[in-house]
């Protein structure tokens, strides 16, 4: 099998979707948005981390409407999401929780408001026979500049 990446993002206000495209076009991926049902969180990022810190508290993730590709098809997955009160936003969650028997590489990508908090050590956490290898984050500010800092990213990661 040839070494195949997969980036998987899901993003809210359309910032991790810019992120997403910017890391496509560095690395050459395949790239697949997630998606939930429409009305799953609020309008504004005040009433979805309200409905997000519920999801949590009853341990009930959305569920993600965006169908899988069989992920053993590839090597390498790069997930991203946003950062939801210093924690993996919950669709996010539920994609990590459906990666099952998946052995390959995992890299998390994330955007923030300036605060990542406990974000990789969640993520990371949350994998179980994957191989995690540590991210990138970003907030909307550095996507000015992404470019450079994702290749650099890349770079090391391919490294290792």
């Amino acid at each position: 099998m040839t070494a195949k990446t997969l980036i998987l993002d899901y993003s809210w206000s359309g910032t991790t979707a810019k992120m997403a495209t910017a890391l496509q076009a560095v690395t050459g991926a395949d790239k697949l948005d997630l998606t939930v049902a429409s009305g799953t969180f609020g309008d504004t990022m005040n009433a979805t981390a309200d409905i997000a810190n519920e999801q949590r508290s009853a341990g009930d993730f959305p569920t993600l409407t965006t169908s899988l590709p069989n992920l053993n098809d590839y090597q390498t997955l790069l997930i991203g999401g946003p950062v939801w009160s210093g924690k993996v936003s919950t669709p996010i969650r539920t994609l990590l929780n459906q990666l099952g028997d998946f052995s390959g590489v995992v890299a998390p990508f994330y955007t923030d408001a300036g605060t990542p908090g406990g974000y990789e050590d969640e993520f990371e956490s949350r994998l179980t026979k994957a191989q995690f290898v540590p991210g990138i984050g970003m907030t909307a500010g550095d996507l000015r500049h992404a470019d450079e800092q994702l290749v650099g990213w890349w770079r090391l990661f391919k490294i290792n």
